[in-house]
């Protein structure tokens, strides 16, 4: 049985932006949903998991002065998605700073559904 473990509500918006690994320049997958303490990715291959990530979000519009979103996160799990073609990739956020998290509220509150 699955237990849900989130303490913050994951929402989804209605772009699927495009998230990086900044360390390699690799696009990793297109942003599924988001919360200040995680995200969830959808991609084409699957990913290791337990391993951190620096990674980078652009923007769909400059949100208080920022075009992009740089922060770590690791790996949580990684699943086949409802299409067979794809994989879905979870992470938890390790480092945000407060302005980052506000950003991402602004995003949450402007984009999502």
């Amino acid at each position: 049985m699955f237990v849900e473990k989130r303490k913050l509500k994951r929402r989804h918006l209605i772009y699927y932006l495009r998230v990086f690994d900044q360390t390699t320049g690799e696009l990793l997958g297109h942003l599924v949903n988001i919360s200040p303490a995680g995200i969830m990715l959808i991609r084409e291959e699957p990913l290791e998991t337990e391993k951190q990530f620096h990674l980078g979000m652009k923007l769909p519009v400059d949100i208080f002065g920022k075009e992009e979103l740089s922060f770590r996160a690791e790996s949580v799990w990684c699943k086949r998605d409802v299409n067979p073609a794809f994989f879905d990739v979870g992470f938890k956020i390790l480092d945000l700073a407060w302005d980052d998290a506000t950003v991402i509220k602004e995003l949450i509150d402007r984009f999502s559904f």
